[in-house]
């Protein structure tokens, strides 16, 4: 939604916007030389050059000597500490690009695998990715940080040295007795920078390099970030490991939260309801002979009641997987949910194959919460259920017309539903803006059965 600002007022309301006000920031390009930003990646820059030429030597160093000795057991603990070392590297770097870059890079993952002792720390060292990556580092940083010192740091010099020339340029008359800065000289003829025109072009040419000196380290620096976060932080592999990992602890939990519920909803629902008809059988069985007529009740009761949790348990059981859901496929299932549901649902499913079971669960159930919500805290008076093949993922659209507001942040229902997408590589999408409804949007990836 465009949003405009401000409104049209007379001639003073014109000319007070037209003018520079008091507290009004100079354009950003004028701010650059200045900026904090600037200093601090034009800081790394200069530390990078000393930093990267000790690296690279310690490197070879011990590279070579390591690759030398592999033909006695001498060359494995040297091969290992200069892997280490390399490692040691890192975590300054990363603590350097942090400080200066703003480059956020998280520790790649501790030696695995590794056995007790000395030998078995050496030999994790060695097999380890993430070490070599660091060592790979350390060669090629080198060679660019040399490049971005040897251009960034004349590039600045000279753009300050050109635009302040005005304020120095006195300097050459009275102590070198020379006019100004020579541009060239023979035996025949000498050119000196001295004259007003040519005072103020190098002025201009220095405020045009100063300027532009900040776009130029901010553009070297990018590389050094990609560096850093390419070859010292957690590998692609890695990170899709540590993903794999959450997700699987948030489907074991999700697990367990499911078995808790089936197990509280049989035991205080079918299980109390079931002993009470094993009392009330108890009794018919005891007034039958004494008794008829009452036992004919209490019979009459129990069948009732046997009616009563053979249901409870049908929708105990379709909660678990319907049979509609196994049987028909997703359209009928979400259809079946819609005329459950207390608000008028519109379904609309367009699915021309199925999905693999699992993700036919996966949407079923969404749509479930999603229509339980709207159900209960949305206020709606309709709502609309939207299911389709985008791709290689399943879209699902849950939509209402309620109050807005909801949060999946706060806490609830919503969230969970965030972390299962999540867990199967899915994403769901709230768009709640207060008083204007709730339209909520899951994407599923697609496996087919």
């Amino acid at each position: 939604m465009a949003t405009e600002y401000g409104h049209t007022g007379g001639a003073g309301e014109s000319s007070a916007l037209s003018r520079p006000g008091r507290g009004q920031r100079p354009p950003a390009f004028l701010d650059g030389p200045f900026a904090a930003r600037t200093w601090r990646a034009f800081g790394y820059i200069w530390l990078s050059l000393p930093i990267a030429t000790a690296t690279f030597v310690y490197a070879v160093t011990t590279l070579a000597l390591g690759a030398g000795l592999l033909v006695t057991f001498v060359g494995v603990p040297v091969l290992a500490l200069g892997l280490a070392g390399c490692r040691g590297i890192g975590v300054l770097e990363r603590a350097r690009a942090r400080a200066l870059l703003g480059a956020r890079v998280a520790e790649p993952r501790p030696l695995r695998g590794r056995k007790p002792g000395v030998l078995g720390w050496m030999t994790s060292v060695i097999k380890s990715g993430e070490s070599w990556r660091h060592l790979l580092y350390a060669f090629l940083h080198f060679p660019w940080a040399l490049f971005t010192f040897c251009l960034a740091v004349p590039v600045w010099a000279y753009g300050w040295a050109m635009l302040t020339y005005p304020l120095w340029q006195w300097v050459f008359p009275r102590y070198a007795d020379v006019p100004g800065i020579q541009l060239y000289g023979d035996e025949h003829r000498e050119i000196y920078l001295d004259s007003p025109p040519e005072i103020a072009l190098a002025a201009g040419i220095g405020l045009v390099l100063t300027l532009l000196v900040p776009y130029l380290i901010r553009g070297l620096t990018t590389v050094d970030r990609l560096l850093v976060t390419g070859l010292l932080g957690p590998s692609r592999l890695e990170h899709r490991v540590s993903e794999l990992e959450s997700d699987r602890g948030v489907v074991v939990d999700t697990a367990a939260e499911d078995l808790r519920r089936i197990e509280r909803e049989l035991r205080d629902g079918a299980q109390a309801r079931l002993e009470g008809l094993e009392s009330e059988l108890g009794l018919a069985k005891a007034k039958l002979t004494q008794d008829p007529e009452a036992a004919a009740r209490l019979v009459a009761a129990a069948h009732g009641e046997v009616k009563s949790v053979l249901q409870e348990l049908r929708g105990l059981a379709r909660g678990i997987h319907p049979a509609i859901l196994t049987d028909r496929g997703l359209g009928p299932a979400l259809s079946a949910l819609a005329a459950r549901c207390p608000v008028p649902v519109r379904v609309q499913v367009d699915l021309a194959d199925r999905p693999a079971p699992a993700v036919e669960g996966i949407a079923y159930f969404a749509v479930s919460e999603l229509l339980q919500n709207v159900g209960a805290h949305s206020g709606a008076r309709s709502a609309r259920v939207d299911a389709w093949r985008s791709g290689p993922h399943l879209m699902l659209q849950v939509a209402d017309d309620g109050t807005g507001g909801a949060d999946p942040g706060a806490g609830t229902g919503l969230a969970s539903l965030a972390r299962r997408m999540d867990a199967v590589d899915g994403v769901l999408v709230v768009d709640s803006p207060p008083g204007t409804g709730t339209t909520v949007t899951a994407e599923i990836p697609w496996r087919e059965s």
